[in-house]
This record gives C-alpha cells, structure tokens and sequence, in this order.
C-alpha cells in the first residue's frame, strides 16, 4: 500500500489546490505614510473581510481600513475544506456538553447564521460555489455507530432534520469498505473558500472600504484620543480596532496562550469522471467525514476532484509558526494510504495537490470574543477548524462590542468567557501528546482514558 500511495503522490503539487486553481492574487495596494479612521480592522481571512462588510452596512458614512500582512485568504481561510456549518459551538454535541444551559440558543444562532451568510452572498454577489446540500456523517466501529444514534437523538430533540442509515440504505449516499452506518443531515454547506475570500476582498473595495496588503502591523499603541498601528512604511490611527488575526497573537500578548497552532492536510485528487464517482456511490454533492477522533472529511470540488483531509492534526513544540511546516511528507503518505484503503474501486488515482495550514485552536474547541483597551479594540479566535460561518457571527459580534452594545450574541457564555490558557512549555506540549495518544486510543477501543476524563470534568478538550 505505501509503494502505491508514494505512487499517487507523484506529481502533488505542494500548494493548496484553492489557491491554486484561483490563480495569481489580485493587484494590491501597500500601506504607506499615515492615514487616521474610524475603524481599522486588522487580518484579511474571513473574520476581518465579514468585519469590514458588516462594519460598512451599519456605518456607511464611517472610514474603515484593513490591513492584512500579507494577501487577503491567504493563510487559513485560503486552505480549509470549505465546509460551513449551521453551527457556532463546534457541533450540538460540544454545545450540550460545555453549555448545557443555553445549547438551545447556541444552536438556533448557528443555524440562523448560516441563513444570514447564504442571504448575504445572494445580495451581493458573492460567487463562492455555494451548495447547502448536506453533510454525511459516517461510522466504523460499533462504539462509533453508538455515537452515531446518539447524535441523532441530540438532533431530534432539538428539531434538525437527520436521517440514520446502514446497509444499503447507506450505500446510496457511500459506498466504501471502511463504514457501517451513517447519518445524514441536509442542513450543511460547501463552498470554495479562496473563491470566499476573494469575493469578499472585491466587494469591500466596491463598498469603499480602504484594504492594505503585505503590510504587517508591526506595533500596537494605546493613546489618549484612540490607536496607533505601525506598519512597515507607515502608521494608522483609530478610534477602534478589529483584530482578527487567528493564531498570529503578537499584537495583544495576552491572548497568545489562549490558542495553539495546529497543523492540519488535506489532498486533492484529480477530476474523477463520473462512473468513478458512481463506483464510489456518492453521487450528490454532500460533504463526508468520519467519526473518529482523528477524523478525516472529504468533499467534491466543482470540477469532480475529491478533497481528502484531516487525521493528523499536529502540533509544533513551542507554537512555531512556520510555513514550511505545512508541507509534511509522512501526513500525505499517510492521507493517500487512507483513502486508497477506504476508496479500493478508484484504482490507480492521482493527487493534484498536497498542502497544510493552521487552526488556531482553544481549549474548549469553540471560538471566543473580548474587548481590551477600554472597549477600544475587540478580538475573536480559536475557531479550531470551524470558522468557515462562525467567522461571520464573530465579525458581528466584535461590532457589537466596539459599539458597546448588550445584545444576544455578546450574552452569550461561550463567547465572553475566554477559554482555560494552555500551560507553558514544555508541560503543554507533553500534555497536547498525551491528550493525542488518548484520543487515539479511543478510536481504537472506545474509552476514554484518566487523563481525558479529567479534561472533561473541567471542561477542556482537544480537537481540529
């Protein structure tokens, strides 16, 4: 099998498919000299382009800046799978388990948000390749399927539509080797998230809003009447500040041990024709994944290829940030043995593309917002892997906060509480590979061990 995965791997190219099909960046502009705002928003993934917009439509007469290090999508938001889910809180499990009390609105704002994010690329045009046409949930083992049934009462009782499916039943939504059982849900969305980030760039610069490329924000100054930011060749001074930065935390030091970078991969393949895709029983248009805790999730591409991501999620000692960690060989050799293994009937496939990025993750799996400066500067992170929609509900919700308005977002628990902060080194790296080795061994026996117990018990976790 690893003769053969080495084999598929031949000609990967080692960028991320989404960027690469978008092809080179739009022109940029620079910030230089100093300029002054109203609102400067800083991080042009998702979080800030949704910020930006959202800031426009509340504040039309108002400036609004953005600067971005480097080029808008390019990191995070350019390299996920594109799933985007009717969901704040990480899943109706991780909401049931860490918020008992407001689950239920925790979970109608998910799936409200994903109704206000599809109305909102329908009024402005944003052409994303956006299909709501579900998500299959699959399972392997007979502790796995017992998790499956589970989820499905969660679902009942709080009225999301589902479906649980085996043998044959199943068969018409997948067939591999590899699943059992399955459960279908139709309220779930694809799209393809270069495509997003670049379709919101274009209309914020349509909706006057100032963006600023390749232009790090190198220092951040409270002052008497608002904010200084210097750039490289200038400055920018604000009466309030966005910052949606991800993992990249040097800006406002006290977050930096609130998230951890986690390394994730993903694969594409090349255009499957389709009676290759009829041999695979998966003929709509639905994003999978599986439900282990080292998971993987796939998808179709708009011309057929099939996005194969996840399992090792890996963390570097110490938090490193680095790009050349997002190529790692063992992970794609790896990744192409499992599907290999899980899609025997597709043969001799070929992966087009073989890429990694970074999930900025918390400690309890959710994002979390905040304010510091005096109400001045707001801040939303730790997606850990589900920010393709949430994004949009913590773009709100920071302008809720520089506002300084009480609304049913900033209410909320799981947003204003920020998560337990990771110990330092090297305790957290010992503790993020035990917590590793015990999810693992999870998937392989179905217990939890002492140590995630504990994490459970206080109300942390570990995931991407």
């Amino acid at each position: 099998m690893t003769e053969r995965a080495l084999a598929s791997l031949r000609h990967a190219t080692p960028k991320p498919y989404w960027l690469d099909a978008e092809g080179p960046a739009p022109a940029f502009t620079r910030q230089v000299g100093e300029l002054r705002c109203d609102l400067v928003i800083v991080g042009g993934g998702f979080t800030g382009l949704w910020t930006a917009l959202l800031a426009r439509q509340r504040n039309p007469q108002q400036r609004i800046v953005l600067i971005e290090a480097q080029a808008c999508g390019g990191a995070a938001s350019g390299r996920n799978g594109g799933f985007c889910a009717p969901s704040i809180s990480h899943g109706v499990s991780n909401a049931m388990k860490r918020w008992p009390d407001e689950a239920q609105t925790l979970i109608r704002l998910g799936r409200q948000n994903l109704d206000e994010l599809q109305r909102d690329l329908e009024r402005f045009g944003l052409a994303v390749e956006f299909e709501r046409e579900g998500k299959l949930n699959v399972a392997t083992t007979p502790w796995q399927i017992e998790g499956l049934r589970a989820l499905q009462q969660k679902y009942q009782r709080f009225g999301i539509d589902c479906r649980y499916l085996e043998g044959e039943a199943l068969r018409e939504y997948l067939d591999s080797p590899g699943y059992s059982a399955g459960l279908f849900e139709p309220n779930y969305a694809l799209l393809n998230p270069a495509k997003m980030a670049r379709e919101l760039r274009r209309v914020c610069l349509e909706q006057g809003i100032e963006l600023y490329e390749h232009s790090p924000v190198t220092r951040l100054t409270e002052l008497a009447d608002g904010l200084r930011l210097e750039t490289a060749y200038g400055e920018v001074h604000a009466r309030r500040l966005a910052l949606a930065t991800n993992v990249f935390t040097t800006l406002l030091p006290s977050l930096k041990s609130k998230v951890i970078p986690i390394y994730d991969y993903a694969l594409t393949t090349q255009p499957l024709t389709q009676e290759q895709l009829r041999s695979l029983g998966w003929t709509g248009r639905y994003g999978i994944a599986d439900s282990g805790n080292q998971f993987h999730y796939w998808r179709k591409t708009a011309d057929n290829r099939v996005l194969w991501g996840g399992y090792d999620a890996i963390y570097p000692f110490a938090s490193r940030l680095d790009e050349g960690l997002t190529q790692r060989p063992e992970t794609f050799v790896r990744l192409a043995e499992q599907f290999l293994a899980t899609f025997p009937q597709l043969g001799e496939i070929q992966f087009s593309h073989a890429w990694g990025g970074i999930i900025d993750s918390s400690a309890r799996t959710t994002l979390f917002t905040g304010s510091a400066a005096r109400g001045r500067i707001a801040y939303a992170l730790g997606f850990t892997g589900q920010g393709v929609s949430a994004s949009r509900f913590a773009a709100a919700t920071m302008l809720d906060l520089l506002a300084g308005e009480q609304t049913e977002r900033t209410a909320l628990r799981m947003l204003s509480r920020a998560p337990v902060a990771f110990p330092p080194e090297p305790i957290r790296y010992t503790a993020v590979s035990l917590a590793q080795r015990g999810l693992e061994r999870e998937d392989q026996t179905g217990r939890r061990n002492l140590l995630l117990r504990t994490m459970d018990a206080f109300g942390v976790g570990f995931d991407s």
